[in-house]
């Protein structure tokens, strides 16, 4: 039965792994606040002490995605999507704050001829041949 299950969508990961490197005495001061039960664990502290500066930011960085004319959140791009920019005439300026995604079967040709630019803050997902095509046209 389970070889009947075809994926229709492949799953996008909801988060990005980032590496942080703290000083000895703050890593001592996290693994001190978990021990005493305030946080599960240092990924939970370190999550929470994210969110809480970006919260005290949000009007700063509200005003910036604005400025800026950043698309917020998830961006999808098909390569329907692309085919009909190409065929517009009119190759998108992707400007997105979250994950932007190209469809797996968006070829290198495609991205180059419908993609002018590209700036992400956040994740970009597309496969490697067509991040290698678009390198000139990443900010």
């Amino acid at each position: 039965m389970a070889d009947n299950v075809h994926e229709l969508r492949p799953k996008t990961p909801d988060s990005e792994k980032v590496t942080v490197n703290l000083g000895f005495v703050d890593l001592g001061r996290v693994d001190l606040m978990v021990r005493d039960g305030f946080y599960a664990n240092r990924a939970d502290f370190i999550r929470t002490a994210v969110r809480n500066q970006l919260e005290r930011q949000e009007e700063a960085v509200r005003q910036s995605v604005t400025r800026r004319q950043l698309s917020l959140g998830l961006s999808h791009f098909t390569r329907r999507d692309l085919e009909a920019a190409r065929d517009a005439g009119v190759p998108l300026n992707i400007q997105v704050l979250g994950l932007a995604t190209i469809a797996e079967d968006v070829t290198p040709e495609l991205a180059r001829a419908a993609i002018a630019s590209i700036q992400v803050l956040g994740a970009f997902h597309a496969s490697a041949a067509v991040k290698a095509a678009l390198a000139d046209r990443t900010a």
